[in-house]
């Protein structure tokens, strides 16, 4: 996204400038790995790591978090990720929980929508919550796990200005306010966003779209009625021929998105005399307000053809870009890391050989993929490049009120889903009678069990899960631990356990890896099955 702030005040310093022992190293100081960026991304990679005991640094030109909310909708999926990185309570707590949306086109309400409508899930269907509060949550986390002795280390106003990739590392040049200096990496992660300086020191560029339309955010804090929902806007009356978003956020604090066309001034856009009445318009001439925050952007769809280049590995946006319509830019890149880390310690340790990682690239290029596609094609829908396509979307939007057939091609932001890694070269076996919603390469679906939840019970590592159906305590595979989970489905606490994971199957034995998708399933278990089945997702051949 390509976006320039006003009325935004600088947070203070969260982690400041200190002097690093390898400022004065020599001969030049090695580390696992070193994770550039601490936006929400870095953060998250560099947690996931420390928590699995690799030594892990990250480095960032800033010593603050964003100003301004930013990104703001925390799907399901990346919240159960940040449960197993410690942060998921208190997102929850501080966010806004939501599942439902309606969409208007001018003044009249045509479709609504539930996200999750069914129950039986620890988390919800999304959070509103701005983005400094996600960095402060994980900074204050990858504190805590330094007091804890973790491997890990935060250095702001560390600034990468070179990268040097080779066969068995990278060289990696830093700059501070006390001048330059060099470490060795046998890994770097470059979380750098949108604009990564790493992307371009490598020369490596993006493939895809670039969208001209500009559009106005601004954050207001205002007392209001408004349920906790999306709203969505197609050429409303306050904003004719455009769209417009309105989002609720904690602390009174309201995300409010309008459509401005093309080939307009945004610094003037963004200047108060013209924002606040364009609110004003919105929100009514008896509803006050202060402004907050405010930015004009635009934005692109488009995506790296590669994420691994040797040692150095991209996540996030650094990787991708998508528009903000569907919330899958931070989301998305929430489950590029979680996919990523695992993958890497094994790499690292020596108990995968280093072709696991290019399962990174094949899946992470498929889930981005899915997100560029579906961003575009809201996109083309929200905004209509000719009059033919404003007729049909126009056309779609009458027939909706009414007509419950037409609702599904109303695009105002297919919202973030996980992708299901179909095709994966780690997945292994299948059974067709049990549910689609669960094969191999789908993230587990939660379900509630007697002293808990399912994605809480399965953890972050290698596990097995035997449903009705016996099966060892654990079981080791070429030095691997496999802790095994037995449940009962009838005594589970509810029917989600059996319709998620049994369907027409009496029995089931599920294999999943660490980032919680399925690797395999059968109806009973068989070592050497499992066997097999636990080396393919570990990158071996079958």
């Amino acid at each position: 996204m390509d976006s320039a702030d006003a009325a935004a005040s600088d947070p203070p310093p969260l982690y400041p400038y200190r002097r690093s022992p390898d400022q004065d190293a020599d001969p030049v100081a090695f580390h696992p790995v070193v994770v550039v960026g601490a936006g929400p991304i870095g953060l998250a990679a560099a947690i996931d790591l420390a928590q699995q005991d690799v030594p892990v640094v990250v480095l960032d030109d800033n010593d603050r978090v964003s100003g301004g909310s930013r990104a703001i909708c925390f799907a399901k999926r990346p919240l159960e990720i940040l449960d197993r990185l410690g942060c998921g309570d208190r997102l929850v707590e501080k966010g806004v929980t939501w599942s439902k949306g309606r969409v208007f086109f001018d003044r009249r309400q045509v479709y609504g929508f539930d996200l999750l409508p069914e129950a039986g899930h620890k988390r919800p269907a999304f959070v509103n919550l701005p983005q400094y509060y996600c960095e402060q949550y994980l900074v204050e986390r990858l504190r805590a796990l330094e007091r804890l002795g973790k491997p890990i280390e935060l250095r702001g106003r560390h600034e990468v200005v070179g990268v040097d990739p080779r066969p068995d590392g990278v060289g990696v040049e830093v700059g501070t306010p006390e001048g330059a200096y060099r470490l060795e990496a046998g890994w770097l992660l470059a979380c750098d966003g949108a604009g990564s300086p790493v992307r371009r020191m490598l020369g490596a560029d993006f493939v895809g779209r670039v969208f001209e339309d500009n559009f106005l955010i601004a954050d207001v804090v205002m007392e209001a009625d408004f349920p906790t929902e999306r709203w969505f806007w197609f050429d409303p009356p306050f904003n004719r021929g455009q769209s417009a978003l309105l989002h609720k956020q904690p602390d009174n604090v309201w995300r409010i998105d309008l459509q401005l066309g093309r080939d307009v001034d945004r610094d003037e856009q963004q200047k108060p005399d013209n924002v606040l009445p364009r609110l004003r318009a919105m929100l009514g001439p008896d509803v006050r307000f202060e402004l907050e925050w405010v930015s004009v952007y635009t934005f692109q769809c488009r995506r790296m053809e590669r994420f691994r280049h040797g040692r150095v590995i991209f996540a996030g946006d650094s990787a991708h870009q998508v528009s903000p319509f569907g919330a899958r830019g931070a989301n998305s890149g929430f489950q590029d890391t979680d996919n990523l880390c695992w993958k890497l310690k094994l790499v690292i340790e020596g108990r995968a050989p280093e072709r696991l990682l290019d399962s990174f690239d094949h899946e992470r290029v498929q889930a981005a993929d899915e997100n560029l596609l579906a961003s575009t094609r809201s996109t083309d829908f929200i905004t209509p490049k000719s009059a033919t396509s404003r007729l049909f979307r126009d056309a779609v939007l009458d027939l909706s009120e009414g007509l419950p057939f037409a609702r599904p091609l109303v695009n105002s932001g297919r919202l973030s889903v996980p992708c299901v890694h179909d095709g994966s070269p780690l997945n292994g076996p299948d059974h067709p009678a049990m549910p689609r919603r669960t094969r191999p390469g789908a993230p587990a679906s939660d379900a509630p069990l007697r002293d808990g939840w399912l994605v809480d019970a399965l953890g972050g590592r290698f596990r097995l899960m035997a449903v009705d159906t016996p099966a060892p305590d654990r079981f080791e595979v070429d030095g691997l631990p496999l802790d095994v989970l037995r449940l009962d489905a009838a005594a589970a606490g509810s029917d989600a356990l059996r319709e998620r994971y049994l369907g027409g199957a009496a029995s089931a034995v599920y294999l999943f890896r660490p980032d919680q998708h399925v690797a395999a399933r059968w109806a009973s278990f068989d070592d050497a099955a499992v066997a097999r089945a636990l080396r393919v997702a570990v990158g071996h051949p079958a």
